[in-house]
This record gives structure tokens, sequence and C-alpha cells, in this order.
């Protein structure tokens, strides 16, 4: 019974934390994220793409009580969530107000639209993507990404950021997923079949014995520290792995 009120109480406190909303009615085209700095991305089967946030009044100013908030580059908050939010000819542009910290953002998406994030700066936080069945992109400089249950196509690129990703059994080709300075940690279901390109030039690759890796002669050479082309399963979806000064893991889901 304890066990039963705390889970009831924390599913409470998520409904308050995440209280206000701002919809768009869309389930195909883009979402184009740009620069905002903590956000989560969680597919669902709506029709509707569907913004939430918590701690938008942590430091509330008392002296703006009754303006609206403009951004340097012209943008309003038209959400009520320190976001801007338009349509552009079809294409969901979506940015915050504030260059530093910023609301703790959650976005619903259907599977039918193509979520695209890019962030620069040195603010904010990991974006973390799950239970998402549809194509997206991610490119960051900073951050890190948090991939859960995620089917593709995917083309995830960052500098500095590590990458972590579990991804699901109905997987849709192209998967490219690299990083520069930071590590590439990916799950899959061992029965994936796959093309397999895996590839580092100051780190090293680390491989579950269970995928049974059909390794692609190049000159008669096989080179195993610094790359890896192979099929797993006789083949199939494309899938590319890499870090340039940082280790590549490959393990079963």
């Amino acid at each position: 019974m304890k066990k039963g009120l705390t889970f009831v109480t924390a599913m409470l406190m998520t409904c308050i934390l995440y209280a206000q909303e701002y919809k768009v009615a869309k389930n195909t085209g883009r979402l184009e994220i740009s620069e905002v700095n903590h956000v989560t991305i969680e597919g669902h089967s709506g029709n509707e793409i569907i913004f939430s946030v918590r701690n938008q009044n942590r430091d509330d100013d008392g002296r703006a009580k009754g303006l609206r908030a403009i951004s340097s580059l012209g943008l309003e908050d038209n959400t009520g969530l320190g976001l801007s939010v338009l349509d552009k000819n079809g294409v969901i542009e979506v940015a915050q107000l504030k260059k530093t910290d910023g609301p703790e953002v959650k976005i619903l998406v259907p599977k039918g639209v193509i979520v695209s994030y890019a962030h620069s700066s040195p603010h904010g936080d990991q974006i973390e993507i799950k239970n998402f069945d549809g194509e997206v992109e991610v490119s960051t400089v900073h951050n890190g990404v948090i991939l859960s249950n995620v089917n593709g196509p995917l083309n995830i690129k960052t500098v500095h950021g590590d990458i972590e990703a579990t991804l699901g059994a109905s997987l849709k080709s192209p998967i490219n997923i690299t990083s520069v300075h930071a590590h590439v940690d990916v799950a899959m279901p061992v029965g994936t079949k796959a093309n397999l390109q895996l590839g580092t030039t100051f780190g090293e690759i680390f491989v579950d014995p269970d995928f049974k890796i059909d390794i692609d002669n190049t000159g008669g050479m096989k080179k195993y520290s610094g790359a890896l082309t192979g099929k797993i399963n006789g083949g199939g979806i494309d899938i590319h792995l890499s870090s340039t000064h940082n280790n590549v893991y490959l393990r079963k889901k």
C-alpha cells in the first residue's frame, strides 16, 4: 500500500511540475529546436506537438510583470513557457528567450514528425530523446545526447559530448552516431541485420562477443583498433558509429 501511495504521489508531483502546456496541431513535417538548454523529447501517438515546462518561474523578475519578454533576435514568448514557437512554411521553429539557464522543457512529438535539434553554446544539459519512432537529427558542441528506445533514421553528431544510445527493434536506415572528443556507447538487439561501420582514430572499439561480425577485408588486411567494417546477421540497415578521440562501444540490448 505504501509503495502504491508513493507512486501516485510521484505521478501527481510530475503533473504539477509540468502543468502548463502549449500545443501545436501537427503530425507530419519538421520540428526544429535551436539553443534550448534543458530539453527532453518523447514520442507519443497523438496528433499534436505538446510543450510543457517546469521551473520557468524560479527567477522571475517582479519588475517585468505586465510586460512581454523579447529576445535579442526579436523573438517573443508566444507560449507563456519562456519559448518562441513559430510555424514557418510548415516547419515548427522552437527557441528559448534566455541565453543561459532557461526552463526545463518536455516535448511530446508524434512519430510522423522529423525532429531536428541544434545547440552550440556551453550552457545546458544533455538532450534526451526517448520512445521515438521517427527521424532524428542532432548537432551539438558541448551537450551530450541520450537516446532511449529510438528507431531512426538517426543522424547524431557532437563535438565534446558523450552519446549514450539504446536502439529499438525496428531500426530504419541510416543510423549515424558520431562524437569528436567523447565516447559513443550504443546498445541494440543482437538479432539486428546491419551493415556495420565502427571507427576511432585515437580510441578503441569494444563489441559484445554475441555480435557475430563478418569482417570485410581490404587489401588482405584487417584493422581492428581503428576501424571495423562488416555485416551482422547477413547485413541490412547501415549503422555507422565513430569517435575521433575516444572509445566506441557496441553492446547487446
